[in-house]
C-alpha cells in the first residue's frame, strides 16, 4: 500500500506552551488510519496544521511524494484533504444539494444562472455512489444528525477529497447510525479515499481501522496495526500508565431517599414518569436515542415545562419551573451540551465556577475576589482541574476539565442531587476514569447521582439501579446485578409489548 501523506518533524506552539514536540504521521492510500490520544494531546492541533487552520512552526509535509506548503483551509482543499468537525459546518436552512455545493453551484452557459436541476441530478448521483437515502431538496435543520453526518461526507467527497479527516463522528449517533457510517467509510475506503479518524471509542477500532498512532503530551509515541494490538495496550500508551479498570465503581450504601418524581407528564413527549433516588446512590437511565431521557430531566430541572406531576426532594415537595428554583432545591445539571449550555466558553474558570453562586461572594456592592479566589483555587486542587490558573478561559480547556468545571460549579451550589447527561462524551479513557472517581467520591459523601449515558457498558458499571425509558415511559426497572446489555436492549425496543412476551 503506498504511501499518501507524510507529515515529518512537526512543532507547534502556543505562548507559553509547546503543543507539539516533533510529531511524524504517516498515511497510505485507502487506509482507515485512527487517531488516539488525551485530550491535550496534540491530536486536534496536528489536524488544523493538515488542514490549513494553524501554521506549523517547523517540520514539512510531503503529499503523493512532493513536499506543500499548507497555509490555509483552501491549500488543504485545493490537494483533497477535507476534514469533517465535530460541530458540522452546514448551514440549516438551505437544503442538502445548496450545502454541498456552497460557492461551486452549476451555472446554466446559456442563462448563467444557477442551475437547479444539474444541482438535484449531481446530488443524486453523489448520493447514490454513497447509497444514502436522502433528499437532495430537504432543509439541513429538518435532518437528523446522522443524516447530517452524511451531507458533510458527500460534501467532502463531492471534490474528489484524497484524505478525509472525521473529528469523533460517532459521538451523537445511536448504534444503528454507527452502524450505517461504518458501511459508508468502508465503502469510501474501496474507493481508494484515506481517512485519519479522531475517536475516543475505542470499541470502534477494530471494526474499521488499519492502524493507529497513538500521542501524548504533544509527541506521537507509537503507531501499531490494529488487528495485532489489544484495547489494554492502546490505552496503556496512550496515557502512559496501567488504568486498570474501566469502571471503578466504588460499593456504596444506599441512605435515604433524597428525590421523588411521581406522575410526572409532558403531553406526547413523557407520560407517568415515577422513580426515587437515595442519597449515595447511582441511578443509571437508559434508553434509545428519542426516548425521552433527557427531556425528562430538564423538566426535572425547570428547564422544559411539564403538564402536570409532582418533585420531591427530601420529602418535601418543591415546585421547580425554572432552573433557578431546581438549584435552591439542591439539584445540579450536568447538561450533555457542556460547551453550549453547561459553561460560558468565553468566560474564565472562576467565574464559570462561582456564576450560579454569586451570592456567596456578594459583598452587597461587589464581589468578593478574595474569597472567590480561595473557592476556585480549592476546587481546582481538589479536582485536579488541569489548566493555567483561574484566569484561563473555558474554551481553552480539554472536554474532561471542562467536565470538571461543570462539576465544581454544582458543588459550590451545595446541590446534594446530581442530573449527569452523557458526562463522559467526547472526552478521553483517562478523564473519564477520573470522572468516575469524581462519581464515588459525590455519592460517599452523600449525594445522589441521575447517570444518563448512551454508553452501556458505562451505565451497567457505574449504576446502583437502573432505569430503561422507552417512548416516553419507564418500562422497567433492574438492580446492578440482574442487569446486562440484553436485556436492557430487550426493553429499551419495546420489550414484551412489541417483541411478545418471552419466558427468560
Amino acid at each position: 500500500m503506498s504511501t499518501i501523506l507524510e507529515m515529518k518533524k512537526i512543532r507547534k506552539s502556543f505562548p507559553g506552551v509547546q503543543v507539539l514536540k516533533d510529531v511524524d504521521l504517516e498515511l497510505r492510500k485507502g487506509e482507515v488510519h485512527i487517531l488516539l490520544g488525551e485530550n491535550g494531546a496534540g491530536k486536534s492541533t496536528l489536524i488544523k496544521i493538515l488542514s490549513g487552520v494553524y501554521a506549523l512552526d517547523s517540520g514539512e509535509i510531503r503529499f503523493e511524494g512532493q513536499k506543500v506548503d499548507i497555509a490555509k483551509p483552501h491549500d488543504a482543499q485545493k490537494l483533497g484533504i477535507m476534514t469533517i468537525y465535530q460541530e458540522f459546518n452546514l448551514i440549516p436552512y438551505l437544503t442538502a444539494s445548496q450545502n454541498i455545493y456552497l460557492g461551486r453551484e452549476p451555472v446554466s452557459p446559456k442563462t448563467r444562472k444557477l442551475d437547479h436541476k444539474k444541482l438535484q441530478e449531481d446530488t443524486k448521483i453523489l448520493f447514490e455512489r454513497l447509497h444514502l437515502d436522502i433528499d437532495p431538496n430537504a432543509k439541513v435543520v429538518d435532518l437528523g444528525v446522522a443524516e447530517q453526518q452524511m451531507v458533510e461526507i458527500a460534501k467532502a467527497l463531492s471534490v474528489n477529497s484524497k484524505i478525509l479527516i472525521m473529528d469523533e463522528p460517532t459521538s451523537a449517533l445511536t448504534d444503528k447510525e454507527i452502524e450505517n457510517l461504518f458501511t459508508i467509510i468502508k465503502k469510501i475506503q474501496s474507493q481508494g479515499v484515506s481517512i485519519i479518524y479522531i475517536s475516543h471509542r475505542l470499541e470502534e477500532f477494530e471494526q474499521i481501522g488499519d492502524r493507529v498512532t497513538i500521542m501524548r503530551d504533544g509527541e506521537a509515541v507509537t503507531t501499531l496495526e490494529i488487528r495485532n494490538t489489544s484495547l489494554d495496550e492502546m490505552i496503556r500508551h496512550m496515557v502512559g500508565r496501567e488504568v486498570g479498570d474501566h469502571y471503578p465503581k466504588a460499593p456504596t450504601t444506599p441512605g435515604e431517599e433524597i428525590l421523588a418524581v411521581k406522575n410526572l407528564t409532558r403531553d406526547k413527549v413523557f407520560q407517568d414518569v415515577n422513580f426515587r433516588l437515595k442519597a449515595g446512590e447511582v441511578l443509571g437511565i437508559c434508553g434509545l436515542m428519542g426516548a425521552g431521557r433527557t427531556e425528562i430531566m430538564r423538566s426535572i430541572f425547570g428547564i422544559d415545562p411539564k403538564d402536570s406531576g409532582e418533585i420531591f426532594v427530601r420529602g418535601k415537595q418543591v415546585a421547580i419551573n425554572h432552573p433557578r428554583q431546581a438549584i435552591q432545591a439542591g439539584i445540579g445539571f450536568l447538561t450533555e451540551k457542556r460547551r453550549e449550555e453547561g459553561l460560558v466558553l468565553l468566560m474564565d474558570i472562576a467565574k464559570n465556577i462561582t456564576l450560579p453562586s454569586l451570592d456567596a461572594i456578594d459583598l452587597i456592592y461587589k464581589l468578593d475576589t478574595q474569597k472567590e479566589k480561595s473557592i476556585v483555587s480549592k476546587y481546582i486542587q481538589s479536582l485536579k482541574i488541569k489548566c493555567t490558573g483561574r484566569e484561563q478561559k473555558a474554551e481553552t480547556l480539554s472536554g474532561g476539565n471542562q467536565q470538571k468545571v461543570v462539576i465544581a460549579k454544582w458543588l459550590m451550589s451545595k446541590s446534594k442531587i446530581f442530573i449527569m447527561d452523557e458526562p463522559t462524551r467526547g472526552i478521553d479513557v483517562g478523564a473519564k476514569i477520573e470522572v468516575y472517581h469524581l462519581m464515588n467520591s459525590l455519592v460517599a459523601e452523600g449525594h445522589g447521582i441521575i447517570l444518563i449515558s448512551s454508553d452501556l457498558p458505562e451505565v451497567l458499571g457505574m449504576s446502583d439501579r437502573i432505569l430503561v425509558v422507552c417512548r416516553g415511559e419507564i418500562v422497567k426497572e433492574f438492580s446492578r446485578e440482574e442487569a446486562t446489555q440484553e436485556k436492557i436492549m430487550y426493553h429499551a425496543t419495546g420489550g414484551d409489548k412489541y417483541h411478545g412476551a418471552r419466558t427468560n
